[in-house]
């Protein structure tokens, strides 16, 4: 059973960084793609960005795109999401989700074509 654990949010300045993490258990992760959204409050869940587990192919929201990274370290199960220059509108529940990459079919963006998911963490910013 491919397991999700998110870690790393908080409270941060308008400005500042955050790093979070997304820990991956369970299974082999070898052809496995990982989604990061994003859920603010009264709002859909939206798409961040996208990472290969074996290519490093990466994806972004193009809002997003110069402010935020994302990157594995295979060999702790783990993928990043790093958050950069942040803004009071980056204020969600960031989740991240686990999908085989064949079964995104190009959809990487879609939440509904992701089965596996996180319980999230809170990232608050301040202004």
């Amino acid at each position: 059973q491919v397991q999700l654990v998110e870690s790393g949010g908080g409270l941060v300045q308008a400005g500042g960084s955050l790093r979070l993490s997304c820990l991956a258990s369970g299974g082999t992760f070898n052809g496995y793609a990982i989604g990061w959204f994003r859920q603010a409050p009264g709002k859909e869940r939206e798409f961040v960005a996208f990472i290969t587990w074996t290519g490093g192919t990466t994806r972004f929201a193009d809002s997003l795109k110069g402010r935020f990274t994302v990157s594995r370290d295979n060999a702790k199960n783990t993928v990043y999401l790093q958050m950069n220059s942040l803004k009071s509108e980056d204020t969600a529940v960031y989740y991240c989700a686990a999908q085989p990459l064949t079964y995104l079919s190009g959809d990487y963006y879609r939440k509904d074509k992701y089965n596996y998911w996180g319980q999230g963490t809170q990232v608050t910013v301040s202004s």
